[in-house]
């Protein structure tokens, strides 16, 4: 008697394009499983660098802040431009709508630098913005961690701040280049987050960047069993039935 294996076989006849689909489509799960492994990887690192930048504060001066790393803590001093600055829209804390305020910090002898103060809760209405007045003082020193602005993802999200408009200005997900546009003043390439204990703040609750590595480790394992799913249902559906009187 065959073994069942080759009588499975004898009936096994795929079609030349479903097999062309089935080996395509479990490629491309292949390579989204990797692409997001690679995030994995990547989102470990960040992580990585996002704890160890708390691990020594250190004073920049007047150096370029693009020299040092992402989420290095510093201690930066100058004065705080109470007359101009920005609410950045659609940012939430907890589930709750509202903004996250900045603010602009002149430093001398170097560029301006955008200080994010934390998060305010929306007011309901966005005729009313909520009160984000500053005294302007004598020079201050702030400790936080260097940052980069938020980003949509998607350029659609994007609204600079508007030239007609008084301050402060409602802005959502803007590029430095459109704040320093708004501001007239060089703007350093990094933004301080403002540490969760220095003053003149708002909410504070700064995670680590983007999705926990994990996650994009359990995306990527799903894009490769999606890639043995296909295989495995092409193979299924490549069974044909034995015709009526065929030996067995």
């Amino acid at each position: 008697m065959p073994p069942p294996v080759s009588r499975w076989l004898r009936g096994f006849a795929p079609s030349a394009g479903f097999t062309v689909l089935a080996l395509l489509a479990a490629a491309l799960f292949v390579r989204l499983g990797f692409w997001q492994w690679q995030r994995g990887i990547d989102r470990e690192a960040q992580w990585a660098r996002f704890r160890q930048g708390a691990a020594q504060l250190i004073d920049p001066g007047t150096r370029d802040l693009a020299q040092l790393p992402l989420y290095q803590r510093v201690s930066v001093s100058g004065r705080l431009d109470a007359a101009h600055q920005f609410l950045l829209d659609n940012r939430s804390w907890q589930g709750r709508a509202g903004y996250e305020v900045l603010t602009p910090l002149t430093r001398g002898g170097t560029a301006t630098l955008i200080v994010d103060r934390g998060w305010v809760p929306f007011t309901g209405t966005r005729a009313q913005l909520p009160d984000i007045s500053l005294v302007a003082g004598p020079a201050v020193t702030l400790t936080g961690r260097l940052g980069a602005l938020p980003s949509p993802g998607l350029a659609s999200g994007r609204a600079a701040p508007d030239p007609t408009t008084p301050w402060p200005k409602l802005t959502s997900f803007p590029d430095l280049a459109q704040l320093q546009a708004a501001l007239g003043t060089p703007l350093a390439p990094r933004i301080l987050l403002l540490d969760p204990g220095a003053p003149l703040g708002y909410v504070r609750d700064w995670p680590p960047p983007g999705l926990p590595p994990l996650r994009h480790f359990s995306y990527a394992i799903q894009w490769w069993s999606f890639a043995v799913l296909a295989l495995v249902m092409w193979a299924l559906a490549s069974r044909r039935p034995a015709p009526p009187g065929a030996r067995p």
